[in-house]
């Protein structure tokens, strides 16, 4: 493993974190160090301290320990992530005979140097009973294949000699720290522990040297390894190895939404990890003994769970025989998880509130790792920490065995409060978890719709034929929000395009929940006089496209089973045309047509389908030379032009977005034409 310290770095962090210590600064700084390698840490996981002192309120010096609090990442950690605690007190509660984890939180939080800093890390009592200035901590994967191992500790003699302690595996909290502390005192020369099921602790004086000892650890760990040879895995036999990794995904995906929201009530998103080493482990007859052991660390469980579902698909040609397998599979593991509850909450006699039975991880033959998450985060993490996993255990098997915690013991992890409350507690946005096609999505309706739905939690699929200007949106929106975000350079017209850009879309997201067909131009021309070739254009872009993607969003919706909303731009036109806007007011009443006619053939399957019609909205539509034409038929200026309604009020983009987002909540509301236009009675339908 490669040691990336560096003097001048280390020099600049200093400068850069000048307003704090130089310990702090120094300890941030290799924190990041530390983080910034997958192989170390994964999400949240490990953490890290200094011991240092400071002068409080009334000028007295104090000693501090500044560790990692709950919510930072390693990788991303500044100072306000390492929450100051009094040392002394700390160090104080080591003479306790026992300390419940609500007391341990109580006590780390009351003696806080600032009321407002984060939960200070569930290790933290560990780190205080160390007398090391500098602590580091990780769940690398090199450790992690030895300390799963039944002989770990006759293999960490053989690494490391004395140099590495080994602590048996405790829950983390006050008994491990008391533990782990008494190890250390046993041979204070050590440079580390090394936790069996859990993970690796250096320490040193400085910095540099805690960091230097922990990359040199798992340096030896990482060449024990190497000198092992990888088992070569079984490939498994079905129909559905023959298969392509996307056509598998468009077939399963749909499927998946629609079960797990059939069965949650909430809606997810699917994340497939395109990498070769996933998918020869899921298509391996290993895969199927190797990945029911267990989690590779006790606290991958609340992302993963304590297994994966495990699919070998015989009917994946056929959306109903698909759902019907699936179905069992998926039932056969929530019996199954049920089934550990039940059997742990009686053997424990604790009163427990069973979490939700689904799996978030799938090992599916000829495709490889699937995550589900009701968010696109969530699938992220999931799918980093089993891409881990799946080279932890086949290593570990490679070198002897894989012997994780049993289920008993991860029990207490999954249902431990402590462990849970990383997940965090606010409220879901109104939108979590959907999926949103929107079309012309680069600018004006389009852009702002997008805006607001992202705001309220939605993930977007965005497409326009504009690149340049698609792709500054999306990268927009993907900064500010925290929702999943592609983008497609499309032309609505080509209804080829049209059919991948939905299958990209059940690649990045697995389906879909709604369309919002915003896409069009305005062609005039006295109605007599148009060029037929024209006006089918027209046609095809103001009719046809919305037809085209009307009917892919339709297919999903019928493989999902769980209803959906198709939305489209009409216009006002539809009622109320103008003079030589035939060309674009003829498809539009076909729109509107459309839009009655989803709504009454698919009603019965929960698919909902509106329109609205909004009408003089400074957007790409009105173009300098037709917003001219149009105000000066009406002795206007082009500013009146857009306030000349009932309630004179210019309508802006913002205002047709919150209708849109209207109707995709309004659950018993379908075959309905919304106008926004700030009141034109001659455009009311009537």
């Amino acid at each position: 493993m490669e040691n990336k310290w560096s003097d001048s770095e280390a020099k600049a962090a200093i400068e850069k974190y000048k307003d704090v210590s130089e310990d702090v600064a120094l300890r941030v700084y290799t924190s990041r160090l530390i983080g910034a390698d997958p192989s170390l840490v994964l999400h949240g996981g490990g953490n890290t301290s200094v011991k240092s002192c400071t002068r409080n309120k009334v000028n007295e010096e104090v000693d501090v320990l500044y560790v990692k609090g709950s919510g930072w990442d390693l990788d991303t950690l500044e100072p306000p992530g390492l929450p100051g605690v009094l040392l002394d007190h700390l160090q104080k509660l080591r003479s306790l005979d026992q300390l419940s984890d609500e007391d341990m939180v109580n006590e780390q939080r009351t003696h806080l140097l600032d009321a407002s800093s984060p939960d200070p890390s569930v290790e933290t009592l560990l780190h205080a009973f160390l007398p090391h200035k500098f602590i580091d901590h990780s769940h690398a994967d090199a450790s992690l294949i030895i300390a799963n191992q039944p002989d770990a500790e006759k293999i960490c003699k053989e690494i490391y000699g004395d140099r590495i302690a080994i602590v048996s595996y405790i829950m983390p909290g006050f008994a491990l720290a008391k533990a782990s502390a008494e190890v250390y005192e046993k041979n204070p020369h050590v440079e580390g522990l090394l936790l069996i099921n859990h993970g690796l602790f250096t320490f040193g004086d400085t910095a540099k040297e805690s960091y230097d000892r922990h990359i040199h650890a798992v340096t030896l760990l990482e060449e024990y390894i190497g000198k092992n040879t990888l088992k070569s895995l079984t490939p498994l036999n079905g129909p559905a190895l023959k298969a392509g990794e996307e056509t598998l995904m468009n077939a399963l995906a749909p499927v998946l939404r629609g079960l797990y929201k059939e069965q949650s009530g909430k809606d997810w998103v699917l994340h497939h990890r395109a990498d070769a080493g996933a998918k020869a482990f899921a298509s391996s007859k290993e895969c199927q003994v190797w990945s029911q052991i267990g989690t590779a660390t006790p606290d991958h469980v609340i992302r993963t769970k304590q297994k994966p579902l495990l699919l070998n698909l015989q009917q994946w040609q056929d959306p109903d025989k698909l759902r019907e397998e699936v179905l069992q599979a998926l039932n056969a593991y929530c019996e199954s998880y049920h089934q550990y509850f039940e059997t742990n909450k009686s053997a424990k006699k604790v009163d427990k509130t069973e979490l939700d039975r689904l799996p978030r991880v799938l090992m599916v033959a000829g495709l490889g790792l699937v995550t589900i998450g009701k968010t696109v985060k969530e699938t992220g993490i999931s799918a980093d920490i089993y891409q881990h996993t799946i080279d932890i255990v086949h290593k570990s098997f490679s070198v002897g065995k894989y012997e994780p915690l049993d289920s008993s013991d991860l029990f207490d992890m999954e249902y431990w409060s402590l462990e849970q409350a990383k997940l965090g507690k606010s409220k879901a946005p109104i939108l979590q978890g959907k999926v949103v096609y929107i079309t012309g999505a680069a600018s004006g309706i389009g852009l702002a719709t997008a805006k607001l739905f992202a705001e309220h939690g939605a993930n977007l699929f965005l497409v326009d034929v504009t690149g340049d200007k698609l792709n500054e949106s999306a990268k927009a929106i993907r900064k500010k929000s925290k929702v999943g975000v592609a983008s497609q350079v499309l032309d609505v017209t080509d209804e080829s395009a049209v059919r991948q850009s939905f299958e990209q879309l059940v690649q990045t997201f697995g389906g879909i929940d709604i369309l919002i067909s915003n896409a069009g131009n305005a062609l005039q021309g006295a109605i007599g006089e148009m060029d037929m070739k024209d006006l089918r254009a027209s046609f095809e872009l103001n009719f046809f496209a919305h037809q085209a993607l009307a009917s892919e969003a339709l297919r999903l919706f019928l493989i999902q089973k769980t209803g959906g909303v198709l939305m489209f731009n009409a216009s006002k036109a539809a009622f109320n045309p103008g003079k030589h806007f035939g060309p674009y007011a003829l498809p539009k009443a076909a729109v509107v047509a459309l839009t009655k006619q989803y709504a009454l053939d698919y009603g019965s399957y929960g698919v909902r389908s509106n329109a609205i019609n909004a009408d003089r909205v400074r957007t790409a539509l009105f173009s300098e030379n037709v917003l001219k034409e149009r105000a000066a038929a009406r002795g206007l200026s082009p500013d009146d032009y857009f306030k000349n309604n009932l309630l004179q009020q210019e309508v802006y983009d913002t205002d047709v977005a919150q209708g849109f987002l209207s109707l995709a909540l309004a659950e018993k509301t379908t075959g309905s034409i919304l106008t926004i236009d700030g009141g034109n009675i001659a455009a009311s339908p009537r």
